[in-house]
């Protein structure tokens, strides 16, 4: 039976994530108005191709353009592709985390998201000073807490807390703002948000699911999942855990992506795009995926050769979208807007 799933592909930005990539990084090298004229570059080829999503990798341990910052800058020049920087969880601080990201949302208007990241290491753990670095289930539980009490934090605003009376001089409803309270293992918040809530309610929540210690906190909290795998049959064992996972969890399954990510050198691939594209067909056709996320080798070639032939091939097929038909990264993913928890609760506070 043909599957009517719809396909989601996305790609990574940021030049160094691949085995291929020149040691020497050209973002870094670059200045920053280089660095953000390329990167907008990019971001439209991949937009005029109809991709779901882009995102672009940061970490603790390298130099270079802090990739909030970087997408900040993206956002005015696109229109519809949404946007997903990496942000990492540890040595962190969640207010000020989530406060970033609901402002990534605004200013692209409902197309933000943010993948999250832990930091491990030691050399990176004396970076800040603070405190040595956790094992990493312990970063693991700790970023799945992050992630929850982003979402409080985002709710803590309700859709209509804002009423901007002129008249009155009154700005918000205050019965319509909460404090979360939020309890967590290494930090505590008490709330509300200083951003008002995120035209997407909840930016989209991405986790690299590939290393067993993140398949948790994946299917507790993310919205995509990203997994890499040699075959289609690894693939869809590495899906159907995550699916499980989200069940035994509370969740929906129906509201989980997982995305095949692979680093691709389309100057070497064995088939080069139509290759690729056929791989992608397939295991999504047989339910493997919901999706691919492209890591290219070099960044200017990959993403043009995979946006120009591989995302044309799909769409001969008609297996791709040829225009966005909604506003928001949710939309894109056919992700529901969530409610707010205290909503309901609104008329108490």
């Amino acid at each position: 039976m043909p599957r009517t799933r719809t396909l989601h592909l996305a790609a990574e930005l940021a030049p160094g994530t691949g085995p291929s990539a020149s040691a020497a990084d050209p973002l870094a090298a670059s200045s920053a108005g280089t660095a953000a004229a390329r990167t907008v570059a990019l971001a439209r080829l991949a937009e005029a191709a109809g991709l779901d999503f882009l995102t672009h990798d940061d970490s603790f341990a390298r130099p270079g353009l802090d990739a909030l910052a970087v997408l900040a800058r993206v956002a005015p020049e696109t229109r519809s592709v949404g946007l997903v920087p990496t942000v990492t969880t540890t040595h962190t601080e969640p207010f000020h985390v989530q406060a970033a990201v609901a402002t990534l949302d605004w200013v692209s208007r409902g197309r933000a998201g943010w993948r999250i990241a832990v930091s491990p290491s030691g050399a990176e753990a004396r970076l800040f000073g603070r405190r040595p670095a956790p094992p990493t289930a312990a970063l693991w539980q700790e970023a799945g807490e992050v992630a929850e009490v982003s979402r409080k934090l985002w709710d803590s605003w309700e859709d209509d807390a804002e009423i901007r009376d002129v008249a009155t001089g009154r700005f918000v409803d205050r019965r319509k703002l909460h404090h979360v309270n939020f309890q967590g293992a290494t930090f505590s918040v008490k709330g509300p948000s200083i951003v008002p809530r995120p035209p997407q309610g909840h930016p989209v929540t991405v986790v690299d699911a590939t290393r067993p210690a993140a398949r948790d906190t994946a299917a507790h909290h993310a919205d995509v999942a990203l997994i890499r795998a040699s075959s289609a049959e690894e693939a869809a064992a590495l899906r159907a855990e995550l699916l499980q996972g989200a069940r035994a969890h509370g969740r929906d399954p129906g509201q989980l992506r997982v995305l095949l990510s692979a680093t691709v050198d389309l100057d070497a691939y064995e088939g080069g795009p139509g290759a690729l594209a056929e791989l992608i067909a397939g295991w999504h056709g047989g339910g493997a995926i919901d999706g691919f996320h492209l890591v290219p080798a070099v960044p200017e070639r990959d993403l043009d050769r995979f946006a120009s032939d591989t995302v044309t091939r799909l769409r001969d097929r008609g297996l791709f979208r040829t225009a966005y038909e909604g506003g928001t990264l949710r939309d894109h993913l056919g992700l529901t807007r969530p409610v707010s928890q205290y909503a309901t609760t609104g008329a108490h506070a």
